[in-house]
């Protein structure tokens, strides 16, 4: 199993790319109206509108906290620091909201589809997205059970 982590690792980062500039939703306004917002999308608009402390929480929890669990589990993986113990350990801090970041997608999409004024369809960066949070828990998952057993 020890050799399936770095490539659980790689697809995250790979999927993660992805998740984050593909569209997540078609949302059609009025039969005529279209938009197809990736999530670096999203968090801009919710910057230019004014919503700047909306616009931090969507980009801490899903794009910082990601970006952050990836590159630890890195480091825990390829032990760098001389004391792998605490890289464990701050794995198990990232991973206990590892999946808020794709509640919190799904939350924005629920959201423009029973606003009324809008249909909202996911696409395909929602599914890159989701499947980076996937893979990314399960190879958390088994470095910190490594380090347990």
């Amino acid at each position: 199993m020890r050799s399936i982590v770095p490539l659980l690792l790689f697809a995250a980062t790979f999927t993660l790319a992805f998740g984050l500039t593909m569209p997540l939703m078609n949302v059609s306004k009025l039969y005529f109206f279209e938009e197809n917002p990736s999530l670096l999308g999203i968090i801009q608009s919710l910057w230019r509108d004014g919503d700047q402390l909306l616009a931090i929480i969507v980009a801490l929890f899903s794009v910082i906290l990601p970006i952050t669990k990836l590159g630890v589990a890195q480091m825990a993986i390829m032990q760098i620091a001389p004391s792998t113990r605490k890289w464990h350990q701050s794995i198990g801090v990232l991973s206990k909201w590892s999946m808020l970041d794709v509640l919190l997608v799904a939350l924005v999409i629920f959201g423009a589809k029973t606003s009324g004024l809008a249909t909202a369809i996911a696409q395909p960066g929602l599914w890159f997205f989701t499947i980076s949070a996937i893979l990314s828990a399960v190879a958390t998952h088994f470095i910190v059970h490594k380090d347990a057993g």
